[in-house]
C-alpha cells in the first residue's frame, strides 16, 4: 500500500488523483479551514464543503479569490480546469461548473493536497 506522503508527493507534484472515496476529508463534517499541504496557504472554509458524491471533498467556493491558479488541462481526452495553489503551485485537483448555487461551481479537490485546522 502506498503511503500518504508518496500519495501526496504523486498528487501534488505530478498531477495524480488519489482514488474516489479514499481521501481523509471527503466525509469530514467539521467546520474549519482547508490549507494547501505544502505551503500552508488557506484555500477553503468548511461553510462551503458540499457531498457532491463523486468520491473527493467538494467546495463550491475559495476563501478567496486569489489563492488558487486556474490553468487548462486536456489530459486524458477531457477538457477540464486544473486548480493550483497560487503560492507553490501545488496541483489541488479541478473546478467544474456543475456546483450547486450560488457559485454552480465543484472544486473537486484530493484530501491528500490539504491539511485541516478544526475551528
Amino acid at each position: 500500500m502506498e503511503s500518504k506522503k508518496s500519495l501526496t508527493y504523486k498528487v501534488t507534484r505530478e498531477g495524480a488523483t488519489e482514488p474516489p472515496f479514499s481521501g481523509e476529508f471527503n466525509y469530514n463534517k467539521k467546520e474549519g479551514i482547508y490549507s494547501c499541504i505544502n505551503c500552508g496557504k488557506v484555500i477553503f472554509s468548511s461553510e462551503h464543503k458540499f457531498d457532491s458524491g463523486t468520491g473527493w471533498p467538494a467546495f463550491y467556493a475559495l476563501i478567496e479569490d486569489e489563492v488558487v491558479k486556474e490553468l487548462e488541462d486536456n489530459s486524458y481526452g477531457m477538457r477540464r480546469v486544473e486548480v493550483k495553489c497560487s503560492s507553490c503551485e501545488s496541483h489541488l485537483g479541478h473546478v467544474f461548473p456543475d456546483g450547486p448555487k450560488p457559485t454552480g461551481l465543484r472544486y473537486c479537490i484530493n484530501s491528500v493536497a490539504l491539511s485541516f485546522k478544526e475551528k
